[in-house]
């Protein structure tokens, strides 16, 4: 990025390695892909709240916890994951990640209760963190400095994307043949995306190993660690809205699955174009940072005029649930981003393993904690004090350090 020291970060041609443009847009296509099936995979589960709860008789509480199982599985792969893409390479990782969170979902299919069903999704959730580990490495690592912002913009629309793909089959389903057929969307998700990684996804060049290259980025940086928990902080409120944005526009709204799942999908498919904008924006600004205090600054005011919009019935409710599910996804591209830049090439495998650890770690208290805030004092208070999370995030975005010097970018 411009504004920092490392000739790396001004590099104007792309990686060499022998992959041309084509190749790597095409690269990026598949990373793309591989994330949307994991988010499928990882977030699908939430989707299915409404029929778990009101026709299989779980509490709002234990329905979310069902649905958080795949987070939870997450938490206890990621590092491990990114351990094997610095050492072993991203094709491998996505290939076999996808391949178990196929097998997983199908066994979560055939699963009987919510044990069941609790016990397959925190498999699959734990082989799904393979494509988020590696998928966005295989990004990082082909594409240049000048144009990481644009790309992994586009990378990380597939989170938005999967939460979309979920919104209009798995709801449907779910309410239409039973949570077990719904469960079969991960699955092929999964296998599809498995089949494109091997096809096309390959390697990027890594340089020579040496002591300083290979040296942790943590030890003495705090860098990376204020940016770790400036994510989990905005994570709340964009996982409150993901996870029970459909419950309310069913139980309070009065919409029908259908509707509520299409506008759901809307939503998401605008945090995807977000997403994209706001990467191109740090490239043209030469600061990933600096964007991302102007969206946690966004997201503490559209999360308290949603709040206080609910809590009034007003129509503009709605729409505000709209520029919420917008701008609370828009922060995670431009982490990302910045903490493999950061971590350099021997290192960001794990480091954006710590980043995604600490993201799903604050995201699987969110649905069973916010369900019991729910029933406790309704949809409104509960979607306000997200505000509190992003607000708290503002003055640890490190601004200052950005400009410091830092490892050589993969």
């Amino acid at each position: 990025m411009a504004t920092t020291t490392d000739s790396a970060s001004t590099e104007r041609t792309p990686p060499s390695g022998g992959a041309g443009a084509g190749r790597r847009w095409a690269m990026l296509a598949v990373s793309t892909l591989a994330q949307t099936a994991s988010a499928v995979a990882l977030h699908g589960p939430a989707f299915l709240i409404p029929v778990l709860h009101g026709r299989e008789g779980l509490s709002l509480a234990t329905a979310g916890l069902v649905s958080a199982a795949p987070m939870a599985g997450v938490l206890l792969s990621l590092v491990a994951w990114g351990l094997v893409v610095d050492r072993r390479g991203e094709r491998l990782v996505l290939g076999c990640g996808l391949a178990a969170t196929a097998i997983a979902a199908l066994l979560a299919a055939s699963a009987r209760g919510p044990v069941g069903w609790g016990l397959w999704l925190f498999v699959a959730g734990a082989a799904a963190a393979s494509a988020n580990a590696a998928s966005g490495r295989v990004v990082v690592g082909w594409f240049p400095a000048h144009r990481r912002g644009l790309a992994m913009g586009i990378r990380q629309m597939a989170q938005p994307l999967g939460v979309a793909v979920a919104a209009v089959t798995m709801a449907v389903l779910a309410e239409q043949h039973g949570v077990r057929v719904a469960l079969l969307v991960p699955a092929v998700a999964a296998a599809l995306a498995c089949v494109a990684v091997v096809t096309v996804v390959r390697d990027p060049p890594r340089p020579a190993r040496t002591v300083e290259a290979t040296r942790s980025p943590y030890r003495s940086d705090r860098t990376l660690a204020r940016i770790h928990g400036v994510s989990m902080l905005l994570v709340v409120p964009q996982f409150l809205v993901w996870t029970y944005s459909l419950a309310w526009l069913v139980t309070d709204r009065a919409w029908s699955a259908a509707s509520a799942g299409t506008l759901v999908a809307v939503t998401q498919v605008c945090g995807a174009v977000g997403r994209i904008a706001v990467g191109h924006l740090s490239d043209r600004v030469g600061s990933r940072m600096r964007p991302l205090r102007w969206v946690a600054a966004a997201v503490v005011a559209t999360m308290v005029l949603l709040g206080v919009a609910a809590h009034e019935e007003w129509a503009v409710a709605v729409l505000l649930l709209v520029v919420a599910s917008t701008v609370t996804v828009a922060d995670n591209g431009l982490a990302f981003t910045a903490v493999a830049e950061r971590a350099g090439p021997f290192w960001s495998g794990r480091a954006l393993g710590v980043q995604n650890t600490g993201q799903f770690l604050a995201a699987a208290a969110v649905p069973p904690v916010a369900g019991a805030l729910v029933a406790w004092t309704g949809y409104a208070v509960t979607f306000a004090s997200a505000s509190a999370f992003a607000l708290a995030a503002l003055p640890l975005v490190p601004v200052r350090a950005e400009s410091a010097p830092r490892r050589r970018s993969p």
